[in-house]
């Protein structure tokens, strides 16, 4: 991988999942997939709920959120550790000395049950009517939960969605309204750690594997090379 070391991330995952050829040309090469638009709006309201988030673990008070979803947890004390898992260049770790290869994942909230589990909460935001949870909201739920079990916690296989979506009925008044929905979901990890070996045994490869004809980048570019 151009002698640099593999470290993958849930994007990382989905993107091989969906297209290993993208995902090689990205992580082998650096050729990446155009890019969308930047997401400001969404990640200033992941920033906004993390103070807010955070107001109330400082407060070591239940956010209304969960109380109003009779969640029985509180929001994971360690602040100090928490900030170390959300960032993007260090997250949540775990080495594999058999594939020398790291996956990691920078959480957004984590939730810890009278029992002492963990499950993990993730922050939404939607201009959508009604939040959909996609195929890659539930890999990055397992294989969170994965990686927390790899650092030495238990978890509940569980995880949360905290759905914050645009309402669009009672007016914009200088403040964007939002309705908010907790989402709870089943997480299965037995899964990644195959998912995780197979993306770092194509990258090993030389040579990509062919376009996919599932992927619609892959047949826009195969057919612009016929002209």
């Amino acid at each position: 991988m151009n002698n640099k070391k593999i470290q993958l991330s849930p994007n990382s995952l989905n993107l091989f999942l969906e297209c290993p050829r993208c995902f090689w040309l990205e992580k082998k090469q650096r050729i990446k997939r155009p890019q969308p638009f930047p997401y400001a709006l969404n990640i200033a309201v992941d920033v906004l709920l993390k103070k807010e988030f955070d107001s109330y673990r400082a407060k070591n008070e239940p956010h209304p959120l969960l109380v109003a979803n009779n969640i029985s947890a509180k929001l994971f004390p360690n602040q100090s550790l928490l900030n170390q898992w959300r960032s993007n260049f260090s997250g949540i770790r775990y080495y594999d000395s058999e594939l020398d290869a790291t996956l990691f994942g920078a959480v957004d909230d984590i939730l810890e049950f009278p029992d002492g589990k963990l499950a993990v909460l993730d922050y939404k935001s939607t201009g959508a009517k009604v939040p959909k949870i996609y195929d890659r909201f539930q890999l990055q739920m397992d294989t969170y939960t994965f990686l927390l079990e790899k650092n030495g916690f238990s978890t509940t296989k569980k995880g949360y969605l905290a759905f914050y979506i645009v309402n669009k009925e009672d007016g914009f008044e200088d403040r964007l309204p939002f309705k908010k929905e907790l989402h709870e979901i089943d997480t299965d990890p037995s899964d990644v750690y195959k998912i995780f070996k197979e993306a770092v045994t194509l990258l090993r490869k030389n040579t990509p594997p062919l376009h996919s004809q599932d992927c619609e980048l892959c047949r826009w570019f195969k057919e612009a090379s016929n002209f």
